[in-house]
């Protein structure tokens, strides 16, 4: 069964505060479903349309474990407190293996 990847791109963020909180209730979340964070901080480098902003990788052993996580209540808790403190691209992408 191919891993998954949540990718979270930040593009602005407009309440540093509250990422923060979001960042003490979202990372206990996601290792207790199973996830473990591969990359997180700003990009090294950003071609064509990225940008050098905080960019997060996480594996999950399955999509299943991956949308399980996004959609239990303890990481929607994590979402409450994030409550669009930023705007970013998150996605939820299936591994090549």
């Amino acid at each position: 069964m191919p891993k998954a990847y949540w990718i979270s791109a930040y593009r602005s963020i407009k309440n540093p505060d509250a990422v923060a909180e979001y960042a003490k209730i979202a990372g206990p979340a996601i290792t207790a479903a199973g996830g473990r964070p591969l990359a997180r901080g700003n990009a090294a480098k950003a071609y064509e349309a990225g940008i050098v902003a905080r960019t997060v990788i996480i594996e999950f052993d399955s999509v299943a474990a991956a949308v399980a996580c996004h959609d239990g209540p303890q990481y929607q808790a994590a979402l409450k407190v994030f409550n669009n403190a930023a705007e970013r691209d998150f996605r939820i992408v299936e591994g090549l293996e």
